[in-house]
């Protein structure tokens, strides 16, 4: 069975899309499905490439028991859009920015908003904390643990289908 490819996409990758990597990566293993589901991030600019995440971030999220370990990269038009399942953005403004490469359309089935997943929050966007206090990454964290719940259940419901159809 081929793995399902999650990339969480905001705009550095320094903050919002490796903490969403590094809390879906946990709820994978935690549900012992890491030989189904494979998950990367991405950012829509190249500023941070190379760079590790915010360390605020890092502090943040390794008090819930995360570790956000990703290097930043930019989102590559050429591989991503076929390497990748689901491309999952933190705002409209990334959202946007995904979608204007998608020149062809042909992708817009893999676009996703991360707040679309939400189960319990009721938010237009993952707001980006980066210019924010403390409180502003424990609500940006608060926000991805939500949504990261309602995305495994329609990754798991993507799975069941494919596997029922080969049957």
């Amino acid at each position: 069975m081929n793995k399902k490819r999650i990339l969480f996409v905001c705009m550095g990758n320094i903050c919002r899309s490796p903490a969403a990597e590094a809390i879906m990566k946990k709820t994978i293993e935690k549900n012992n499905l890491s030989d189904k589901i494979e998950i990367d991030s991405a950012g829509t600019i190249e500023y941070h490439s190379g760079e590790s995440a915010d360390s605020r971030m890092i502090v943040y999220a390794k008090k819930r028991g995360y570790i956000v370990d990703s290097t930043a990269r930019q989102f590559d038009m050429a591989k991503d859009f076929e390497q990748f399942d689901y491309i999952v953005t933190m705002d409209n403004e990334n959202l946007e920015d995904i979608k204007s490469m998608d020149v062809l359309n042909n992708h817009k089935h893999k676009i996703f908003r991360m707040v679309d997943f939400c189960e319990n929050c009721t938010i237009d966007e993952i707001p980006d904390p980066y210019y924010n206090s403390a409180s502003g990454f424990e609500e940006v964290l608060d926000m991805l643990e939500d949504a990261t719940n309602g995305l495994l259940n329609r990754v798991i419901n993507d799975i069941k289908q494919q596997d029922k159809s080969k049957n």
